[in-house]
């Protein structure tokens, strides 16, 4: 389908992303994923909608797109009022509102040591005008995580930026919601990979070990703290790999390895060489409830096989949660061993490899069977 219009810009603005193919097939399909992500305008009625709008469809030849609702305005365009593409959308209004609560409230997310005491959603739909199956629903749709795992991850956020900042932890740690040390120490041990001491100190006290050696993708580091492989990078330089190591724990104490990691290395290589279809490694990171569901979910990919970031969503029943698995698999700190080279933008795209996209082809190629 030849759409007749491309997407229109303001002045020192960027273009959308999508293109008008795609951004018809959203609209076709009332895709809420791309609801933000631009708006359409009907020629024949001069009226711009959301992508989701539930008006009857207009014919493909009637049909301009714009990035953002004050281009189709200043086109003469009028906002649509059913969709109000000009206003902020009612679930985006709903999540921002209980996210605003949980951070303006930090008393509130954990009253006591015990495991359910964050808001409960009843006092959250309470304060925010929602029945809480709504609430409950439209936040884990909106996000990908419940309103307790953001929580969470907020009071987590909190208390990191108050003790990097050389704050007394057991001063903060009540200012960022928690009842008492055991709490802390019980939550930190699985969002922080580290005790709450070690991580204000940039990992002062812990041992990190590393290697570097040659592999068919560059240069590959591969890292460990006592417990397991904290990191695996793919780079071309072996000075660039280290400082990055270096700056995700500033005050550990880095040394090259005297030879145990050799063994977890020529697995990797082995990988890399055809010879090993997958990689189990103990692994030290630091993870987010929510990314240990993606990376978990990744691992799960069969070799020579790809999903979608939808896929890998909807897999893990969170399926309006695309955007927050890529996100996650930006993050990830160990490649190949979470092998997140295995995901797919929707259109069949790359996507993003922190690493680089050619090594993501690479690795993709490799994994294909050879005739």
């Amino acid at each position: 389908m030849n759409m007749i219009a491309e997407t229109k810009k303001l002045p020192g603005e960027k273009s959308v992303a999508l293109s008008n193919d795609k951004m018809w097939e959203a609209v076709q399909n009332r895709d809420a994923e791309s609801d933000g992500r631009f708006v359409y305008a009907v020629t024949s009625t001069g009226i711009y909608c959301r992508p989701t709008c539930l008006s009857r469809r207009p014919l493909p030849q009637n049909v301009a797109f714009f990035a953002k609702p004050a281009q189709a305005k200043s086109e003469g365009y009028r906002a649509c009022k059913r969709c109000l593409p000009d206003q902020e959308s009612p679930n985006t209004s709903l999540v921002r509102k209980v996210c605003k609560y949980i951070q303006e409230r930090p008393d509130q997310i954990e009253q006591s040591d015990r495991s359910d005491s964050v808001p409960t959603l009843a006092e959250m739909g309470q304060a925010v005008g929602s029945s809480p199956s709504h609430l409950q629903r439209v936040f884990k749709e909106t996000t990908g995580v419940t309103p307790r795992q953001y929580a969470s991850a907020w009071r987590i956020d909190q208390f990191k930026a108050m003790i990097k900042g050389g704050q007394s932890i057991s001063a903060e740690l009540y200012e960022a919601g928690f009842s008492s040390p055991s709490r802390l120490y019980e939550t930190s041990k699985e969002q922080l990979g580290m005790s709450p001491g070690a991580y204000s100190k940039g990992g002062q006290g812990m041992n990190i070990y590393h290697t570097l050696v040659a592999c068919p993708m560059g240069r590959l580091l591969v890292a460990a703290t006592d417990k397991g492989v904290c990191s695996v990078k793919l780079g071309n330089s072996d000075e660039a790999l280290k400082e990055n190591l270096q700056s995700e724990f500033p005050s550990a104490t880095h040394q090259q390895d005297g030879g145990h990691l050799a063994i977890w290395a020529a697995e990797i290589l082995s990988y890399l060489d055809g010879e090993k279809t997958g990689l189990d490694l103990p692994l030290d990171i630091q993870a987010t409830a929510f990314q240990q569901q993606v990376w978990q979910a990744l691992r799960e990919i069969p070799y020579g096989e790809t999903r979608t970031y939808q896929q890998v969503a909807e897999n893990m029943g969170k399926g309006n949660a695309s955007r927050a698995v890529g996100t996650a698999c930006g993050a990830n700190p160990v490649a190949l061993v979470v092998p997140c080279h295995r995901v797919l933008r929707k259109d069949g795209g790359l996507g993003g490899y922190s690493w680089g996209l050619d090594r993501k082809q690479s690795l993709l190629d490799m994994e294909q069977p050879t005739n």
